[in-house]
């Protein structure tokens, strides 16, 4: 049996859905590498590729070529932002990432190549419905996740907003393609999602007051 047979292989049973490793150990990491990103910890980016490149598996059992072609982009990115935030252009004063609102250009930016990316990939994937059995669904979670973690590694507040309204449409997906652990993930996803938008919200105000007092001094 194949490393790829055992990850693909059913972890356990319950109510009726066959959870299987890959979906379960992947998530797993996802979920720590979140409360990573959440602790602004450079640490999140190695989780992220390794959630990655084990989702890969289970997206490729359940036939979800938008999942696997998510997950490869969340490889690739990975190693964009640990190079982004390696680089500590923008350190705090504590030596983790700085954190801040997107002004309105990159507000813009975002929500307009986030739109003109999921009209485009679902086209390709309604073309070519080989690629996905839920072509909209998985474009809008396929470039939604690119949005959300290149708005990470700029340290945008707004990439917990992004995550958001990636869960919205990606618990009732994993359900509806069988891949139960992945769905239940994303509601704990949607808590962590919550306080970390909460945290990365008040650490910026914090800033900008302290960049106002110096510049008052």
């Amino acid at each position: 049996m194949s490393v790829l047979d055992t990850l693909n292989g059913t972890a356990f049973t319950a109510f009726g859905q066959h959870v299987i490793w890959s979906d379960m150990i992947g998530n797993t990491i996802g979920l720590a590498a979140l409360a990573l990103g959440w602790r602004r910890s450079i640490w999140t980016w190695p989780a992220q590729f390794l959630s990655g490149l084990i989702l890969v598996a289970a997206y490729a059992s359940a036939h979800l070529s938008g999942g696997v072609g998510k997950q490869l982009l969340v490889i690739g990115v990975a190693l964009w932002g640990w190079r982004q935030w390696q680089r500590g252009r923008k350190q705090a004063q504590d030596g983790s990432i700085a954190v801040r609102f997107a002004g309105w250009r990159e507000r813009g930016l975002l929500l307009g190549g986030t739109a003109v990316g999921t009209a485009a990939v679902g086209t390709l994937f309604t073309l070519f419905p080989q690629l996905s059995w839920n072509p909209w669904p998985d474009a809008y979670i396929f470039v939604g996740t690119l949005a959300a973690m290149v708005a990470q590694a700029r340290g945008l507040v707004e990439f917990w907003c992004a995550w958001l309204l990636v869960d919205i449409v990606g618990v009732p997906l994993a359900f509806s393609s069988g891949l139960a652990f992945s769905g239940l993930v994303y509601v704990v996803y949607l808590a962590l999602v919550v306080w970390g938008m909460r945290d990365w919200w008040l650490r910026s105000r914090a800033a900008d007051r302290t960049v106002l007092e110096g510049a008052a001094a």
